[in-house]
């Protein structure tokens, strides 16, 4: 039986100019923790956490929900997270907590998402409401390690937290969602600042670089 799929909607910033200053902007830097590394098979998400960062500063607005992932957690992960099984068993299920998610980025008129190594959280999100009948738009976003790598093409990869230690920023929770967006949300408002130095200074500019070199971005003026 064919079974058509919901889209779900939700409104970024859209009415943001290409010339829009980088520190008059809102982003959302979020995480997400799994029982593994096999989204596309049996690995599921466990944790959903995001921070807002206005300009170049980190915001007290934060989003945190655990997500049931019908399945057990495996022992390791449990040792990485500390996430236990009775948090997730109580928890909602993926599609209501991504709409928590997403109620908490139109609250917060966010002109994007940003993550580390931002590709493997968009991809739980997607697989999880592809599970559910359900498509979305891929958002706007932004890699810190992409970020890292054009300031410093030479720079190998390296932990989140070894990152955070080079940038003297502050370290949260590891492992856990809101812990690592907040890691994250603080190393990314350093990149901006070095970034800002180097003349990045505008939207275009830092599509510019997430495309390497030419942005394919639509400005809805």
């Amino acid at each position: 039986m064919f079974w058509k799929k919901k889209k779900l909607t939700y409104e970024l910033q859209q009415s943001l100019h290409l010339n829009t200053p980088l520190q008059d902007m809102s982003f959302t830097v979020f995480d997400t923790e799994t029982t593994g590394f096999a989204i596309g098979a049996d690995d599921r998400m466990i944790e959903i956490g995001a921070v807002q960062v206005e300009g170049f500063h980190v915001t007290d607005r934060v989003f945190q929900t655990f997500v049931n992932p019908s399945r057990e957690i495996p022992t390791a992960i449990k040792k990485l997270t500390n996430i236990q099984q009775a948090q997730v068993d109580e928890a909602p299920l993926p599609l209501p907590a991504i709409e928590k998610y997403f109620t908490f980025i139109e609250k917060n008129k966010s002109g994007g998402w940003v993550g580390h190594h931002v590709s493997f959280d968009e991809m739980v999100i997607k697989k999880e409401l592809s599970r559910q009948k359900c498509t979305f738009e891929t958002p706007t976003s932004f890699d810190t390690m992409h970020l890292i790598r054009f300031l410093d093409p030479a720079s190998e990869q390296q932990d989140l937290e070894d990152y955070a230690r080079i940038f003297g920023t502050e370290i949260f929770e590891r492992h856990r969602a809101l812990g690592d967006a907040l890691t994250t949300a603080h190393v990314f408002t350093e990149l901006l600042k070095k970034l800002d130095r180097q003349g990045i200074k505008t939207l275009a500019d830092l599509l510019r670089i997430k495309n390497g070199g030419a942005h394919k971005f639509v400005s809805h003026t």
